[in-house]
């Protein structure tokens, strides 16, 4: 697609935006606030403590950490040194940082000692016993073996074995003057810096590799949306999720906006701060939106200062929800995206009718391309037709980390970018985004593979065979669902499941309900019959 922009590190906006905007608010979190000017001189500490801990260009970095402001100063700061950071889902558990570990290279584990209920640090310590003995310091873990260094953020003193941050923090303020700025200025915005990992159809997760051009991205959505420096940006989805990134971190070093961070969804408290902070911006997805209209505070709040948020809707279980939105709480524009192509690849506009808010998914942001085609015979679709979603566009990512093979697959004959997501294309290249020809599931705006799941749940000795399904919630859009075969002789049930699921996976991995079965329906290829096997579900009793 030719040049993608002028090219620029994403660890350089903090200072252009401290050029820029200086004294203007740049963050506020709990109580505490940051000037862009006193930001950009945060990020450049962490910057500077990254290369006291010995992180080079290059090296693969895996941020565990809640939405605080340190997890910002952390981002651009792995950028400005060119190293490749791997943001890591805080509702992950240990089987599931062991694989992202491992499958991305990582040398450098980065991780908050808690976060309310939440051990991190004691998972950390679960999964690396080594460390009880001291830092890693060039010996090998036994199930990480390319970890080098874990560093530890927070006010515990039990991390044994890990460096500490404030230290580190402490160590880069002693680094020769001009070092970093030497070091920044050799960072190739076309190289990677971004690997996050996405669930696939192979029920194994993959490493989207991206590289700094999110700036674009951010830059065309920014401009869809007319966002300034005078927006003030409610910011509670999860900063490692590709939705918070882009429309969080990247807007406010971009845009100029402020920050209002919050470390965790709490409808209640949401609203407060729209009120008290005179928030003019804020985005989710149906479970976000649904729980806000249900918050006994709307009534008592004034959220009259809202003026967008962006909303991904389209599908028939959003759309009651998108227009209730509309009519009690804000305006909103709907979005479609994924890690693979970016998070707003079409994006609507303030100017939509109240039907293309709610009902549609947004129009193609400059340098996309779209198509639909015939999921069976890879006809090209005529406009209103329903067909699977291909994507051209200088967006696309580099490559599935070190999976040539599923990068490769994933592209048509003639080179377009096959998402596996159902469309219907309208006449002026806007688009209604229908579901997903994938197996993948929805859980409150989380992606699961339930092949990887099922593939978790077959290490459990009772479990002969088991399906992995979706079924509709009223909440989440949809849960996980367990069809079991047990092995002869064995009891399972909801119970055991969460059991041997209690701090290996996500929680919203984990399913909610299981069904045991004597077998499942088959093709005569002896293939699973999953449509079938849904049909099944409301004729059997949950366990």
């Amino acid at each position: 697609m030719g040049e993608w922009f002028e090219r620029m590190s994403m660890g350089a906006l903090p200072a252009l935006a401290a050029s820029r905007f200086g004294a203007r608010e740049a963050l506020t979190f709990e109580g505490q606030r940051w000037t862009f000017a006193e930001f950009s001189r945060d990020v450049d500490r962490a910057a500077l403590a990254l290369l006291a801990a010995g992180v080079r260009s290059g090296d693969k970095i895996s941020l565990w950490f809640p939405n605080r402001p340190a997890w910002l100063h952390l981002f651009f700061g792995a950028f400005k040194i060119g190293a490749v950071l791997l943001p890591l889902n805080t509702r992950l558990r240990t089987h599931d940082i062991e694989y992202a570990i491992k499958a991305s290279d990582t040398s450098t584990l980065i991780v908050a000692d808690q976060s309310g209920p939440v051990d991190f640090l004691g998972m950390v310590q679960e999964l690396l016993p080594e460390l009880r003995e001291g830092p890693l310091d060039g010996r090998p873990s036994a199930r990480c073996p390319l970890l080098k260094r874990v560093i530890v953020a927070g006010e515990r003193r039990d991390a044994v074995g890990a460096l500490d941050w404030d230290a580190l923090l402490a160590a880069g303020e002693r680094i020769e003057a001009g070092q970093l700025e030497q070091v920044a200025a050799g960072v190739d915005p076309d190289a990677p810096a971004l690997i996050m990992f996405t669930s696939g159809s192979t029920g194994n997760p993959k490493g989207v590799v991206h590289c700094h051009n999110l700036i674009r991205n951010c830059t065309d959505q920014i401009n869809r949306l007319a966002v300034t420096n005078r927006d003030v940006n409610l910011m509670y989805l999860p900063l490692f999720h590709v939705f918070g990134m882009y429309v969080g971190a990247m807007f406010m070093a971009i845009a100029g906006t402020r920050m209002v961070l919050m470390e965790h969804f709490d409808a209640d408290e949401a609203l407060r701060l729209v009120e008290a902070e005179g928030c003019t911006m804020l985005h989710g997805f149906d479970t976000h939106f649904a729980d806000l209209l249900r918050s006994p505070e709307l009534a008592r709040r004034d959220t009259s200062t809202l003026r967008i948020g962006v909303f991904p809707s389209g599908m028939k279980s959003s759309v009651p929800i998108a227009q209730a939105t509309q009519a009690r709480l804000c305006r909103t524009v709907s979005a479609w995206g994924m890690t693979e192509v970016g998070c707003c690849a079409a994006l609507g506009f303030p100017t939509d009718s109240d039907e293309q808010r709610c009902m549609d998914s947004g129009a193609p942001l400059p340098g996309y391309t779209f198509r639909a085609v015939d999921a069976e015979t890879g006809r090209v679709c005529a406009p209103g037709e329903i067909g699977e979603l291909q994507c051209l566009s200088y967006m696309l990512l580099l490559e599935y980390y070190k999976n040539p093979e599923a990068t490769a697959a994933t592209y048509s004959e003639d080179g377009w970018f096959r998402t596996g997501d159902q469309v219907l294309l309208h006449e002026d290249g806007s688009m209604r985004f229908l579901g997903r020809y994938k197996e993948m599931l929805k859980v409150g705006g989380e992606n699961v593979d339930p092949f990887e799941v099922e593939a978790f749940l077959m290490g459990h000795p009772a479990v002969a065979q088991v399906q992995v399904l979706g079924m509709p919630d009223e909440r989440l859009s949809e849960v996980p669902v367990a069809c079991v075969i047990p092995k002869p002789n064995q009891k399972f049930d909801l119970a055991a499941l969460q059991a041997y699921c209690k701090g290996q996976i996500a929680s919203f991995k984990v399913p909610r309900q299981v069904v045991l079965m004597e077998e499942f329906p088959m093709t005569s290829s002896g293939k699973v019959q999953r449509f079938k096997l849904r049909e099944d579900l409301s004729r059997v009793k949950p366990r």
